[in-house]
This record gives structure tokens, C-alpha cells and sequence, in this order.
């Protein structure tokens, strides 16, 4: 998200080397849970969907490939630079994808309403997430669906949940040394639990929920390297870790013999009422 995402409190900018491997690793780990959500709400041939904070071009291109060509996916991002190159990329015909630069607790929602909304993994990071929520769901058409997917670092905080060396230890120190950085920056690390609720309270109906987390997957492995080349010069400026010990855990997780875990990632959806 560039240089405007230090403004915004985001901890993992779109314009370093590793984003690209992030946000492959996040795919993998995460696309079958967003598309078995999409699918269970209909989501098909003609429809308009809105995906928030796209990153990566995986989701706009399932869901591009979903509505058909006749529908459309808007992608947005503070910095939409992966995003761009989306198309709908496999035997299917696929719909539009438009992808704009924009901020969602800061810009009108994209004109024309949607079917649906989604957002992944982003409003953790915004500082003005409850802005942001609801202008998503002023932009949804009256029986739109919203998919709301966020991290519950709170509930389930170890990167290594059986912690029985120094490797896991040393494992958990810097994923807790990764939360400081992300609470410093305004991140609300126990976000995800209350989305339920703030569906709700927000007006949509029809609400429900899930969360899932992996243990043990070589995309597991994958995302914490690219994390923590990301970070670690902050990891070190805020006395949180050192070098040596940076390079020691980077050295631990290549071996690939650690069972390493994601925060949770909690789903929830919701309906705008027909007469809404």
C-alpha cells in the first residue's frame, strides 16, 4: 500500500519485493475459504461485486470469473499496483474487472451498487475502520450481500501453537514482536470476533459467521518468510529483535519442520434488507 500506507497504519506495504510472494501464500491459504462463502451467497452470472482492499489479483479474478461477462468486479486499493494486471484467466468467461486507486474509510464508494461486497484481511488495518464499514455498506444494492474476512490475532496469537523448543519459542517472540508493530500502527488485533455483531448493528440481516485458521502448511511457511523479510528492519529499529535472532528464526522456518499457524480469520456475512 506504498507510502501512503504508513499514513493509514498499514504495517505491509503492496511495493516491496515480498509482497508478491504474501499475497500468492495468502491465496493459497485463504481463496477456498472466501470462495466457499461467495458461493454459499449465490453470487453468479450478471452480478456487480465490489472487492475491497484487493491486493493480489485472486479474488477479483474468482469472482470476475463467477458474474460472468455480464457482470463486473471493481477492485480497490490505496495501491492497486498487483491489482492491475487482473484479468479473468482461465476457461471461463469471465466479467469486467475495474481496478481504481482507492481509500475506503476516505472515498464514495464506487457508483452503481453491488450484489456484493468483500473485504480481506484489510479493516484490521484501517484506523478508521468503522467509517469504512459503512460506506461498504452503503454501496450494496438492497438484498446485496456483504463478506466481511478478518484476523483475530487475540484469539490464537502463537505463530507455533505447540511450543516445545527454542525454535518455537523464538517463533512466538517474533510474531509477538509483529503484533506490537501492528497495534502501534492502530490495528485492532481483536477485530474479527466483533464483526457479527457490528453486521448487525449496522442494519444487515440474515447475519452469520465462521472463522478458520491453518496449521502446518507450506503456505504457512512461505507467508511468515515474506512477513518477516518485510519487517525486520522495524522488528530491529524498535528493539524487539535483533539481527542475528532475525536470520536464526528465518533459518528455522527454510527447514520447513516448523508447524507454523496463521491468527484465525474470522468470516462474516449479512444482508441489506430488500426495503433497505
Amino acid at each position: 500500500m506504498a507510502d501512503h500506507a504508513a499514513e493509514q497504519g498499514y504495517l505491509l506495504d503492496n511495493q516491496q519485493e515480498q509482497a508478491g510472494i504474501r499475497f500468492a501464500a495468502l491465496a493459497e491459504l485463504f481463496d477456498p475459504v472466501t470462495f466457499r462463502h461467495v458461493d454459499a451467497l449465490g453470487i453468479g452470472e450478471g452480478m456487480r461485486c465490489w472487492e475491497v482492499g484487493a491486493g493480489g489479483r485472486s479474488v477479483p479474478e474468482g469472482l470476475a470469473r463467477r458474474v460472468g461477462p455480464s457482470g463486473a468486479v471493481v477492485a480497490t486499493d490505496i495501491d492497486p499496483s498487483w491489482t492491475g494486471a487482473a484479468s479473468a484467466s482461465d476457461d471461463r468467461p469471465g466479467g469486467v474487472i475495474e481496478v481504481l486507486r482507492h481509500d475506503v474509510a476516505a472515498d464514495p464508494p464506487p457508483p452503481g451498487g453491488f450484489d456484493l461486497v468483500h473485504a480481506r484481511l484489510v479493516l484490521v488495518h484501517v484506523p478508521d475502520r468503522a467509517e469504512a464499514l459503512r460506506r461498504m455498506v452503503r454501496a450494496l444494492r438492497p438484498g446485496g450481500r456483504l463478506l466481511l474476512e478478518d484476523a483475530d490475532p487475540v484469539l490464537q496469537p502463537l505463530l507455533c501453537p505447540d511450543e516445545y523448543g527454542p525454535e518455537q519459542q523464538l517463533a512466538n517472540r517474533l510474531r509477538s514482536g509483529f503484533r506490537t508493530l501492528m497495534a502501534g500502527r492502530g490495528a485492532d488485533l481483536g477485530y474479527g470476533r466483533t464483526l457479527p455483531r457490528l453486521l448487525r448493528e449496522a442494519g444487515l440481516e440474515d447475519v452469520r459467521a465462521d472463522a478458520y485458521f491453518p496449521i502446518a502448511s507450506p503456505a504457512c511457511t512461505a507467508l511468515e518468510a515474506a512477513t518477516v523479510r518485510q519487517i525486520r528492519g522495524r522488528l530491529v529499529a524498535a528493539g524487539l529483535a535483533t539481527d542475528e535472532e532475525v536470520d536464526r528464526h528465518l533459518a528455522n522456518v527454510a527447514t520447513g519442520r516448523l508447524d507454523l499457524a496463521t491468527a484465525p480469520m474470522i468470516s462474516a456475512w449479512g444482508r441489506r434488507p430488500l426495503d433497505g
